[in-house]
């Protein structure tokens, strides 16, 4: 029986995945094997000798302890593309009101409330809301993952000729891409024919203000930005300098920050990108189903700080180890279990930069000291016995 402990009230389809012949929910628990958590902060919380993985219902992880976690052997699942539909539909909704300048027009629209010349005042008005449909303008999509992907092939859907930039694009997204997506090989082919840009990519040192001065000054004068990935991929003081010089006519955000809140051109939305139902119980369902998977059978799928590695169980026993990533380690975990008369039947081992995973499936008897005798190699981090 497993113990899991969440942090943020858990959609009850996600936990549903959690079956109760297994697994135990238990919030005040000091010693979980598993932790579910949403949005809560676990840099100030101890890390239990118990713990073996926390799964974030969510993309992003600022609020776990990575380097923490994966020292003390706990592996770290986020949930990709789980929500990649409602951000997606959100960020098409962003291109229609930022080219029809609809909130603007709804907020004058409001203020006639009483007006006495009501029909006539808004003839007279709309014309400064005139704003260009979307069909036949040019859409660029830095970043073609689960989202970006979904947004070219919607915006290819609405008649816009689609530019994408991806150089890390996986086999994946590579395959439900619409072929109407025409690839470009720099930001420097993609930026001059945009009338539209948004950007797609997750927040790491090197994508940080990949929207700058620079790329800026490549755009058309006029470009529409939208930002609904994370904040810090757009330089805020390079933005607000476009959009008073007129090189950007608007920019869609997801991430309200003090500098752009009132700024004429700005539209800051309150981080809506997941909230919706349906992408909190997406979330929540894989979530789950990863932790149950690794707790249960060793498999690593979607990890943010040790290699992904699944294998389907042939039987036996199941031995798995995350260790550094050193040279003879695998020699030394092999030699163990041949001591110990146990016959390898399949076996992987993965490493990510300075960490490594390995998962054997054994059969013959495996003896209770088989723990311990592999947990007593220098590199080892965490051994488990399934």
């Amino acid at each position: 029986m497993y113990t899991i402990k969440t942090m943020n009230a858990i959609s009850p389809v996600g936990l549903a995945k959690l079956p109760t012949t297994q697994f135990e929910i238990d919030n005040e628990t000091a010693a979980p094997d598993g932790i579910l958590v949403r949005s809560a902060d676990l840099h100030e919380m101890p890390l239990p000798d118990s713990l073996l993985a926390i799964a974030r219902a969510g993309a992003g992880t600022n609020n776990i302890p990575l380097d923490k976690c994966t020292e003390a052997g706990i592996v770290v699942f986020n949930t990709p593309g789980a929500n990649a539909n409602a951000v997606a539909e959100l960020v098409v909704g962003a291109l229609v009101a930022g080219s029809r300048n609809l909130p603007a027009a709804i907020r004058w629209a409001e203020g006639l409330k009483g007006s006495a010349t009501l029909a006539r005042d808004v003839e007279k008005g709309k014309k400064q809301f005139v704003g260009p449909e979307l069909r036949g303008k040019v859409l660029g999509v830095i970043g073609l993952g689960a989202i970006g992907s979904r947004v070219a092939n919607a915006a290819v859907a609405l008649g816009m000729e689609v530019l994408g930039y991806d150089p890390y694009i996986s086999i994946d997204a590579a395959w439900s891409l619409s072929r109407s997506v025409q690839h470009c090989v720099t930001l420097s082919d993609m930026l001059p024919r945009c009338d539209y840009l948004t950007v797609h990519v997750p927040y790491i040192p090197a994508t940080k203000h990949t929207i700058n001065s620079q790329t800026l000054s490549m755009c058309k004068d006029g470009v529409r930005v939208l930002n609904f990935a994370r904040g810090e991929l757009v330089d805020t003081a390079a933005m607000l300098d476009a959009l008073n010089t007129g090189k950007a006519a608007s920019y869609f955000c997801d991430f309200p920050a003090e500098e752009l809140l009132g700024v004429p051109g700005v539209y800051c939305t309150p981080h809506l990108g997941a909230s919706t139902p349906e992408s909190e119980t997406n979330c929540a369902v894989m979530a789950a189903s990863e932790l149950s998977d690794y707790l249960r059978n060793g498999n690593i799928t979607h990890s943010v700080n040790l290699p992904d590695v699944q294998q389907p169980r042939l039987g036996g026993r199941r031995v798995c180890l995350i260790h550094k990533n050193a040279p003879g380690v695998i020699s030394s975990i092999t030699g163990i279990l041949t001591s110990a008369s146990l016959n390898i039947e399949n076996m992987v081992n993965k490493s990510r930069k300075d960490v490594a995973y390995t998962m054997l499936d054994v059969t013959g008897p495996v003896q209770p000291s088989l723990k311990q005798q592999l947990a007593a190699i220098e590199e080892a981090i965490r051994v488990r016995v399934l």
